[in-house]
C-alpha cells in the first residue's frame, strides 16, 4: 500500500491568505499536553520556543505532533541562528522557523541559506530519514522543500533596528518579528519595554518593514500595547504565554481563597484570644526555595 502526504500551509501562506492580523501565544512549558491544549484555543498560531524554554529536539517533536491535528500554525523559535540546529529542526518537521538576534542582512542571508538545499543553500540532505519529508512520502520533497518552509527573523537589538530595512529586503526572509524586551535591554532600558524610546523604535520598525511589503510581528502581552502595535500595522502578535497564564492564574487562586479570606476574618478583641485560638492574620505567601 502506498500513499502520499501533502505538507501543511506555512505561516507565510497563512499571513498572505488572511485579511486580519494573526493572533498567537507562546508555548514555553516544554509540554506536548499543554501545547495541545493551546492548539485547540481558536488562536491563529503558536510559538514553540527553544531559546528561553526547557525544549530540546525530542520535546519539540512531541509538541509538533500534538498540535498537528488542530487548525493552528506552529512556529518554532530556534535557540540560536546556527545552521546545524536549523537543519535538525527542519528535519523534525518544523515548517516555520523564527531566528532570534538577527542584527544585519548578512546574518539574515546566512539563515536563508540554512533552510535551503544546495545549490541555493547549505541545508544537509537527510529527507529519507526525516519527518519533514514524512520519510519520502511527500512527492518531490527535495525539489519543493522551499515552498513548505517559511523563515522569520527577530529584530531585538538597537543595531538590528538600525539595519531593519536591509534585513527586511533580504530575499527569502518571509517576515520579521520584533522583541521589545531584548530591544529595551540593548538600549540601556532593561525591563522597560514600554519606555517611549522603545515604543518609538518598535513603531519605526513596523513602518519600515510594512513599507517594504514584508509581514511584521511583535510580542505584546499587555492588551493596550498589543492594540497599539496592531493599530500601527503589525500583522501578527503574540499576546500571552502558557507559563505566564499558569503563573498568574494560580496566584489568583491563592489571592482569592487564602489571602482575601484571611483578611476578611475579624481578629478577636484584645486579650480575648486563647493560646489555642490565635488571632487571625492575613496569610503570607511562601517564599520559593532557591534549589539550584
Amino acid at each position: 500500500m502506498s500513499f502520499r502526504v501533502t505538507p501543511d500551509p506555512t505561516f507565510r501562506d497563512a499571513l498572505a491568505a488572511s485579511d486580519r492580523p494573526q493572533i498567537g501565544m507562546w508555548v514555553c512549558s516544554g509540554s506536548a499536553l499543554v501545547a495541545e491544549i493551546c492548539a485547540g484555543s481558536g488562536l491563529d498560531w503558536l510559538l514553540i520556543d527553544t531559546e528561553h524554554s526547557p525544549n530540546g529536539l525530542e520535546s519539540t517533536l512531541s509538541q509538533l505532533q500534538a498540535v498537528a491535528a488542530y487548525p493552528i500554525v506552529p512556529l518554532v523559535r530556534v535557540p540560536v541562528g546556527d545552521r546545524v540546529i536549523v537543519k535538525q529542526l527542519l528535519d523534525l518537521g518544523a515548517q516555520n522557523l523564527l531566528i532570534p538576534m538577527v542584527d544585519d542582512a548578512e546574518h539574515a542571508r546566512e539563515m536563508v541559506a540554512s533552510v535551503r538545499y544546495p545549490p541555493h543553500g547549505v541545508r544537509g540532505v537527510g529527507s529519507a530519514l526525516a519527518r519533514a519529508a514524512r520519510w519520502n512520502r511527500i512527492d518531490d520533497y527535495l525539489a519543493a522543500a522551499d515552498s513548505t518552509i517559511s523563515l522569520f527573523v527577530q529584530i531585538e537589538t538597537a543595531l538590528a533596528v538600525e539595519n531593519v530595512a536591509s534585513i527586511a529586503a533580504v530575499d527569502g526572509v518571509d517576515g520579521l518579528f520584533i522583541g521589545p524586551s531584548d530591544l529595551a535591554a540593548s538600549m540601556g532600558l532593561l525591563g522597560q519595554q514600554d519606555h517611549p524610546d522603545v515604543v518609538a523604535a518598535v513603531e519605526h520598525c513596523i513602518r519600515t518593514i510594512s513599507a517594504l511589503g514584508k509581514p511584521v510581528g511583535v510580542n505584546a502581552f499587555a492588551p493596550a500595547t498589543a492594540e497599539r502595535y496592531l493599530a500601527a500595522g503589525a500583522n501578527f502578535v503574540l499576546v500571552g504565554a502558557d507559563v505566564a497564564i499558569l503563573a498568574r492564574a494560580s496566584e489568583g487562586f491563592a489571592q482569592t481563597y487564602i489571602h482575601d479570606r484571611a483578611g476578611s476574618v475579624s481578629a478577636p478583641a484584645s486579650g480575648s484570644a486563647s493560646a489555642s485560638t490565635p488571632a487571625s492574620t492575613p496569610a503570607t505567601p511562601r517564599a520559593p526555595r532557591a534549589s539550584y
